[in-house]
C-alpha cells in the first residue's frame, strides 16, 4: 500500500496523549530496567523474591481504594467534561484489578513466606511515598492523574518468560508466580485499553501534564523501591 504525503503546507497531525506519556516514560526506562534487572538477578534470589512479595502486596492492596476514590471523586463532578469517561473506566478496572493482593499472599505462603506477619508489618516507607502522592493528588488536584500511576504499572508488565525463570533460579514451585505469571498475561490488554482511554479522553495540557508527572513519579518510586529490595538486608 503507497502512502501519500501531505500536501504542501499541511502541518503533521499532533502527537496522541498516549503517545507523548509513552515518550515521557521513555526518559525513565533505562534506570528502571537496570533496577529490575538488578533485582532479578539470580545471586540471592530465593530471599529477594520473599521481600518483593511482601512489597508488591502493600503496593497492590492500595490500587483498588485508589480507583475507587478516583471514581468517586468524578461521580461529585458531574460538570467535568472527564468525569464520566473516566469514572467509567476506572468503575471497570478496579473489578479487573479486584483480589490481586490476595494473590500475592497465596504467591508467599507457596514461597514459605508468613501471610499474617506480612499483614501484621507497617509497609515499606517506599511504598507509603509511592501510593500516598496519589491519594494527595486525587483529593487535591484532579482524579485524571491517577492514571500516570496505572499507565506506569500497566506498561511494565512482567515478561511472559519472567515466572518460568524464578522458578528455574529459586527452586521455588510454579504456583508460587501466579501473580507474576498472571500479570504478565493480563496488563499488555490493560495497557492498550487505558492507551485508547488517554486518546479519548478531553484532556487538557494541565492535565496531561498531570497524568505525566504521576507516571514519573510512580516510575521513580518502583525504581527505589527496587534498589532497596536489592540492597543486602533490603526491605
Amino acid at each position: 500500500m503507497t502512502v501519500s504525503p501531505p500536501a504542501p503546507g499541511t502541518a503533521p497531525a499532533p502527537p496522541t496523549a498516549s503517545a507523548v506519556l509513552r515518550a515521557r516514560l521513555a526518559l525513565a526506562a533505562p534506570t528502571l530496567q537496570a533496577a529490575c534487572a538488578a533485582l532479578w538477578q539470580p545471586a540471592g534470589l530465593r530471599p529477594r523474591y520473599l521481600r518483593y512479595l511482601g512489597a508488591m502486596h502493600a503496593l497492590v492492596r492500595a490500587s483498588v481504594p485508589l480507583m475507587e476514590l478516583a471514581a468517586r471523586r468524578c461521580a461529585e463532578s458531574p460538570g467535568d467534561p472527564l468525569a464520566d469517561r473516566l469514572g467509567r473506566y476506572l468503575a471497570a478496572h478496579v473489578e479487573e484489578e479486584r483480589d490481586h493482593d490476595a494473590w500475592l499472599l497465596d504467591d508467599l505462603a507457596v514461597a514459605g513466606g508468613d501471610p499474617a506477619a506480612l499483614l501484621a508489618a507497617q509497609p515499606p516507607t517506599a511504598v507509603a511515598e509511592l501510593v500516598g502522592a496519589q491519594y494527595y493528588w486525587i483529593e487535591h488536584h484532579h482524579p485524571v492523574a491517577l492514571l500516570g500511576y496505572v499507565l506506569t504499572l500497566e506498561h511494565n508488565a512482567p515478561s511472559p518468560r519472567l515466572a518460568r525463570r524464578l522458578a528455574r533460579d529459586t527452586g521455588l514451585p510454579p504456583a508460587a508466580f501466579r501473580t507474576v505469571h498472571e500479570h504478565a498475561a493480563l496488563d499488555g490488554g490493560h495497557a492498550a485499553d487505558l492507551d485508547a482511554l488517554l486518546d479519548e479522553l478531553p484532556l487538557t495540557p494541565a492535565q496531561l501534564t498531570a497524568v505525566a508527572v504521576s507516571a514519573l513519579h510512580t516510575a521513580d518510586g518502583i525504581t527505589r523501591l527496587f534498589v532497596r529490595l536489592t540492597a543486602p538486608g533490603g526491605q
